[in-house]
């Protein structure tokens, strides 16, 4: 399945110096012997900074990228504010100094996480003032025991029903402090962009009452959200203790890690997992023994709560823990993870016996496991979460949102023929319509999803511990950075990618200097060239590490990096022994005719979706989409895999945006037959499960298209194979 994976330690595999003094080397990871005299690090006694993460403004995306962000400011998350019933300024307690309110809970900061993030990167005045409006209240609210926030608020799923008196008292016993986690997010990114002193000041004193409350009353069991979300809080302390080297800090991250979920363990008691009795058994499955060997099954909560074991690494040094984590994301993986895209099946949790990859994916888990590799790629230095945020960022992210930006999906599968508005329980975890494209819907994906390519783009390049800078994830885009001996570096990356081979880095200086580069190389190409200056570089460069280019760099340098792709099939033998196509970074799924069918959003919502009272719904109306074309295709393959598939490129968009099946640059022909036999389930209204393959198939050869699995909003991205 997935690679065995092994904790690094920074190992120089070739060097070559060049004639006119340039080093080029090939490393597992940037050395930690040096601190990074430019940019904040991790102090001791904390593990060092692999790689670090550059202030928010530092990157600004180009190409595609910028399109694709330019939507998102003028759809869905640059309106939600005027669409949000969270997000209306009357009675909201995150604008209450008292922090008194109807609106109150984690919907503020989840969008606010991203809003900002856009305004901060495109300079967009507008967005930073409205952004501001919500920091400045955060600043107000702060009580003199150093709390911050909405006093309390229900969680918002909870119907009007069901909350009565005796459940708030027992509530109001603890403090809620997971909506807190999140807006402390927005807080660093604000002193990012600012350098707002108040940030230091409101983190010490909100840290501060935290350190003193009694250890039970912190993370406390009646707030489950708090307490399996942890590892954010845990975060937000070592970003401060990096900043003001109190060592209460410390003691306190451990008081939080403590009180945390334990992610660490396995072997748990199952009435000890969250509710998974509460889920309907499939017919001859029971609970088996592996199901106890993650803390929570909820999907958003494992994207999210994988890492905190490594995050805890970094104050304890013990490697059991950062193992922990690996062990973590190979055990969903193993078990509900055998589909192509990058995530697995849990909508909402994972269920034994539902693993097909008709299963979904939550949005909020998308982004937030793209977050957890963000972090995880600082705090390893492991090329393989560079890999994987590609992964999800390219093949599943994109088409969980419509191609406007103007409605968002709550499940998205590699395996999906129709996204309706009906109930498919059980086929799908709850009862509702999970599967259309409704602005108004899916509260926590509504306003949490704004945070993935803000996020994605903040984490392209990073700081190196040697005063350079890395490539760590390909997109177009420039940087900003400081590097060598206080030298301004300014890079633009030209390329298409990851719709094109090559990477042009056009590198200006304010001054000569020496300073290293690193530039990641893939685990998955073949034969990567690098070229300075039009000179091909003859160092041998392995797949799965980085190129160091230690070298006096000036104005008007021009490194070109070529990353050749080929087409390579996965076989997922644990589920029905399927298979996906690879081309480099991209999985391709079967091109489906996509109906789409518009809806109105109020009349198509979820149960808890609240919306402001003068939202107009004819203006974000909800889509359906329905095949109009066969969908129940088997492949046939060949050892020679040229015989089977044919790699056809178009042109580049004139949008710039190649995330839909009719703008894609690259599709492939591949042979395949029809199998009858598949069709839809009538009992849950997806598509039917996968069978073992290979499947017989009597139908005739057949060459069909498939495009990049990211810009199919309908997919088949697992095929049976076709018994030759």
């Amino acid at each position: 399945m997935f690679k065995n994976i092994k904790l690094h330690l920074t190992f120089l595999m070739s060097i070559q110096i060049l004639s006119c003094g340039d080093e080029i080397s090939i490393v597992d990871s940037p050395d930690t012997m040096e601190i990074n005299k430019h940019y904040v690090s991790n102090r001791l006694p904390l593990q060092p900074s692999k790689l670090i993460k550059l202030p928010v403004s530092s990157i600004k995306p180009q190409g595609w990228l910028l399109e694709y962000l330019n939507r998102q400011k003028n759809g869905l998350t640059g309106n939600l504010g005027k669409i949000s019933a969270w997000l209306d300024k009357k009675d909201n307690a995150w604008l209450s100094k008292s922090g008194e309110g109807k609106w109150g809970w984690e919907e503020v900061p989840y969008w606010l996480k991203g809003y900002a993030n856009i305004g901060y990167i495109t300079e967009d005045k507008e967005i930073i003032d409205e952004a501001k409006i919500w920091i400045e209240a955060v600043f107000d609210s702060q009580r003199e025991n150093g709390f911050f926030g909405p006093n309390y608020a229900w969680e918002s799923y909870i119907d009007e029903i069901d909350r009565k008196s005796e459940l708030g008292a027992k509530k109001r016993e603890a403090i809620d402090f997971w909506p807190n986690m999140i807006m402390l997010y927005c807080l660093q990114s604000y002193y990012e962009y600012s350098k707002d002193e108040r940030v230091i000041q409101l983190m010490t004193k909100y840290f501060k009452f935290q350190f003193e409350i009694q250890e039970e009353d912190l993370l406390s069991n009646k707030h489950y959200w708090a307490r399996i979300r942890g590892g954010d809080n845990l975060h937000s302390v070592i970003w401060l203790y990096n900043r003001t080297g109190e060592k209460w800090l410390l003691s306190l991250a451990d008081k939080i890690y403590r009180r945390t979920a334990p992610w660490t363990s396995r072997d748990h008691e199952l009435d000890k997992i969250e509710n998974p009795m509460r889920m309907e058994k499939r017919d001859g499955f029971e609970w088996p023994i592996w199901y106890t060997d993650l803390i929570d099954w909820h999907n958003v909560n494992i994207a999210q709560c994988f890492r905190t074991p490594a995050q805890y690494f970094l104050l304890n040094g013990d490697k059991k823990y950062l193992k922990a984590t690996y062990d973590n994301f190979n055990i969903i993986r193993e078990h509900f993870g055998q589909v192509p895209g990058g995530m697995f099946g849990s909508d909402e949790i994972s269920r034994p016996g539902y693993d097909d990859p008709r299963q979904g994916i939550e949005l909020c888990g998308i982004v937030e496991q793209m977050n957890s590799n963000e972090h995880l790629l600082r705090i390893t230095g492991d090329i393989f979460w560079a890999d994987h945020i590609e992964n999800i960022a390219f093949n599943s992210f994109p088409a969980s949102v419509s191609p406007d930006f103007k409605a968002v999906r709550y499940l998205t599968s590699p395996n999906m023929v129709m996204s309706d508005s009906e109930t498919h329980w059980p086929g799908i975890a709850n009862h509702g319509p999970f599967l259309n494209f409704n602005p108004f819907s899916s509260r926590c994906c509504q306003h949490n999803h704004t945070q993935g390519w803000p996020y994605f783009i903040e984490n392209l390049w990073m700081a190196t511990p040697d005063d350079g800078l890395a490539a760590v994830v390909y997109s177009p885009s420039i940087v900003n950075a400081k590097v060598g001996d206080n030298t301004n570096v300014y890079i633009k990356n030209r390329t298409n990618y990851p719709f094109s081979d090559d990477l042009i880095f056009d590198i200006k200086t304010d001054k000569s200097d020496n300073f290293p580069i690193y530039l990641r190389i893939p685990t998955w190409t073949n034969k990567p060239k690098i070229l300075i200056n039009g000179e091909i570089i003859k160092t041998p460069i392995e797949a799965g590490k980085f190129l160091k280019i230690n070298r006096r760099w000036s104005s008007g340098d021009v490194v070109k990096l070529i990353l050749p792709k080929s087409i390579s099939v996965k076989r997922w033998k644990k589920n029905h022994n399927s298979a996906s196509i690879n081309y480099g970074p991209l999985t391709f799924s079967l091109n489906i005719k996509e109906n789409y069918v518009e809806k109105l959003s109020d009349k198509t919502a979820i149960a808890d979706s609240r919306w402001q009272d003068d939202a107009d719904t004819d203006e974000w109306p909800t889509f359906e989409i329905y095949p109009d074309s066969e969908w129940n295709y088997g492949l046939i393959l060949d050892k020679n895999s040229n015989y089977s598939f044919e790699v056809i490129e178009r042109d580049w968009p004139k949008n710039d945006f190649p995330f839909t099946n009719n703008s894609a640059p690259i599709l492939i022909r591949a042979l395949a037959r029809k199998i009858p036999e598949w069709k839809m389930d009538e009992e849950t209204g997806l598509v039917g499960e996968l069978m073992d393959s290979p499947v017989k198939s009597n139908e005739v050869d057949e060459f069909i298209e498939l495009v990049p699995m990211g810009g199919s909003r309908l997919r088949i991205s697992s095929f049976p194979v076709i018994k030759n």
